[in-house]
């Protein structure tokens, strides 16, 4: 599994972004998250270990530097992400480093969009909506519009969520978001799970008329899950659950 061992980690190549400058909002030496997906390139949650969770002030200043570093070599990120070790909008100054974000990019890389990937778990919190609503590309996860599925997929952490609070707080938006969904299939502690059946994509797409994004970003495995009995769906597959989506009228990526 992979832990990003840095507050700004990259530019990298992202599969659905271009190049991205990453930026981790959580230690370096541990997962934190408030899901627990059975896919997740980072690894199921661990306990924090020394590194502490960086301040607002840490953010800018290093994000600074790296920007100020890129400027003067004549490399322009695309886009500025929010992701890492776990859930970004954990962290209790969101709101602010997402203010001091868009202010550096402003400065020293005006085309750069900023970009905050959310398991969606805490968009109901009046800071984490005004941020996201401030950010270009606000990025939410909806895996599956089936609970059994969401669940068995997500493993939400301390609260119970379920798919209709998901739909209502993401309705909130009123369209200013992308979703993004992952897709696969195996088993998950002796139960089948696979959200690609006639049934998921139907309860899915009858979600996204409700929530009506922007854009819809589906995809499947591309690194080394930390559940092994789970498996990628083909790009073929990928591809005729876009069309479904396109034909409902939606913006739809398919990550390769």
């Amino acid at each position: 599994m992979i832990l990003f061992d840095q507050l700004i980690f990259g530019p990298i190549h992202s599969r659905r972004l271009g190049l991205s400058l990453g930026v981790n909002l959580l230690p370096v030496d541990a997962k934190i998250c408030s899901f627990n997906c059975i896919y997740c390139e980072c690894g199921f949650n661990t306990t924090m270990q020394e590194a502490p969770i960086p301040t607002r002030e840490q953010v800018r200043e290093a994000l600074e530097t790296k920007l100020m570093e890129m400027s003067a070599e004549g490399q322009i990120p695309d886009v500025i992400t929010f992701a890492g070790n776990g859930e970004p909008t954990l962290h209790a100054e969101f709101e602010g480093i997402i203010d001091d974000t868009i202010a550096l990019r402003d400065q020293y890389c005006l085309t750069a969009k900023v970009s905050v990937l959310s398991n969606s778990t805490r968009i109901h919190k009046p800071h984490v909506f005004n941020a996201l609503n401030k950010v270009d590309n606000n990025i939410l996860k909806f895996d599956s519009a089936i609970d059994r599925t969401m669940k068995l997929m997500d493993q939400p952490v301390g609260k119970q969520i379920n798919v209709a609070w998901f739909i209502e707080h993401l309705k909130k938006f009123e369209g200013r978001l992308i979703i993004q969904t992952m897709f696969l299939r195996g088993s998950v502690k002796g139960e089948a799970i696979d959200n690609t059946t006639d049934e998921e994509v139907e309860a899915w797409l009858k979600a996204l008329e409700e929530i009506r994004p922007q854009q819809v970003m589906i995809y499947t495995l591309d690194r080394e899950a930390p559940t092994q009995s789970i498996e990628k769906v083909c790009q073929e597959e990928l591809n005729a659950i876009a069309v479904k989506a396109r034909e409902r009228g939606f913006d739809v990526s398919v990550a390769e």
